[in-house]
């Protein structure tokens, strides 16, 4: 069902409260290092202040312990950078729905923006507290969700907020928005073949999606150091690679039922430690000798997978191939990478690593959708359904 979005609604004059995503890395000085998810948050910020409306931003950052304010979760340095990226002023809150935050939220001017403290300096946001909530709704007259990196959550801010509001308009953001319509139309009708590369370290991770995958996928290519625990399902020898001893017999039973859609790597980069200049070799999967490691799908696997990319027309990707961040360990990923970006097909990253990895590459522009949210996409790909969304406004 479609939602609402900030662009239905009549923002002259009123309060927006906007759930967004700030929760950015910041550097030892308290800087942003990477200020993708504030980018990602301007049309629908942007959409509100042009059209006169007053808005109120609210996010969490890193995981405070919810007993008040602690500096290095402080919002400070996102409200900086949003400044910045608007080129006008941001005023800061110095608490979270408080004294602060109300008086300053009364004493907005028409496109003016208001950024609250961290959600998570309230012990209520984790515990989705109906108090708290109501106070966060008490500031606003529209509450717009462009948080999908929360939208699998069930905190205050994502789903006792817009519940509180009662009947005043509940909308997604543009983000959610193109999230939800990428995602939802990718495993509702998808073009084919579908084709979905699923990485990462820990098949538990993916099980959910895997499983839901293989019902409506034509292959699901898989790498990372999860395929050392399917390697090991196999009777492969691993070497000193990372697998999960206790999920091997989950594994044989995902490789019997997939019918054959279910690709693994016929060979694999290993080192001899885990760092960039170790010794390295190339062996063929189930052959990894004792004292190496798997750390990244071989070149043959590389170029299979990129083949089966090419013929595809619909490609989800979550998770990296190996350890990108370690080159010359990053080139399976880089391969898979480069082969969504030439092919023709509706290319979805699926957040987490896998986005930092098209970012890194330089590829992101290339892809039809990079997801923000790790969690909430793999979540989907589940088809799970978000209460945070269902509850907004439908057109």
């Amino acid at each position: 069902m479609a939602k609402k979005t900030i662009a239905d609604v009549d923002v002259a004059d009123k309060t927006v409260l906007m759930r967004v995503d700030f929760n950015v890395p910041l550097d030892d000085q308290q800087q942003v290092t990477d200020d993708r998810r504030i980018r990602m948050a301007l049309p629908s910020i942007r959409s509100v202040l042009d059209r006169g409306g007053k808005l109120i931003l609210m996010s969490h950052l890193g995981r405070p312990g919810g007993k008040g304010f602690e500096a290095e979760y402080s919002l400070k340095p996102a409200a900086e950078k949003l400044a910045e990226l608007l080129n006008c002023p941001v005023e800061l809150a110095s608490d979270v729905g408080g004294d602060d935050s109300q008086a300053k939220a009364a004493a907005l001017a028409d496109g003016g923006v208001l950024v609250l403290e961290n959600l998570r300096f309230h012990a209520g946001e984790k515990k989705g507290d109906a108090q708290f909530a109501q106070t966060l709704a008490g500031l606003a007259d529209i509450y717009c969700n462009d948080a999908f990196g929360t939208c699998h959550r069930t905190d205050a801010s994502m789903v006792a907020t817009p519940k509180a509001m009662g009947d005043k308009p509940k909308v997604v953001g543009f983000l959610v928005a193109k999230e939800i319509e990428y995602l939802t139309d990718a495993i509702s009708n998808p073009g084919r073949p579908f084709v979905a590369i699923l990485g990462g370290a820990k098949v538990t991770d993916k099980i959910a999606v895997i499983e839901n995958l293989l019902t409506i996928c034509d292959e699901v290519l898989i790498g990372g150091a999860m395929a050392y625990t399917f390697s090991l399902a196999q009777g492969g020898e691993v070497g000193d690679s990372l697998v999960e001893r206790d999920r091997v017999e989950l594994a044989r039973e995902l490789i019997a039922k997939s019918n054959g859609k279910l690709k693994l790597p016929v060979d694999s980069t290993c080192g001899d430690a885990f760092k960039g200049d170790c010794n390295k070799q190339n062996v063929d999967a189930g052959k990894i000798p004792a004292g190496w490691e798997g750390l990244d799908i071989g070149p043959k696997t590389a170029e299979i997978y990129a083949a089966d990319v090419k013929k595809a027309k619909t490609v989800i990707w979550n998770g990296p191939m190996g350890v990108f961040e370690m080159p010359p360990f990053d080139a399976g990923t880089r391969a898979v990478a480069e082969a969504v970006a030439a092919s023709d097909a509706v290319s979805i990253i699926g957040g987490g690593d896998s986005a930092a990895a098209i970012e890194q590459f330089g590829l992101a522009d290339k892809v039809s959708h990079v997801s923000t949210g790790g969690g909430a996409s793999l979540e989907m790909l589940e088809g799970k359904k978000f209460e945070a969304v269902e509850l907004l406004d439908e057109k």
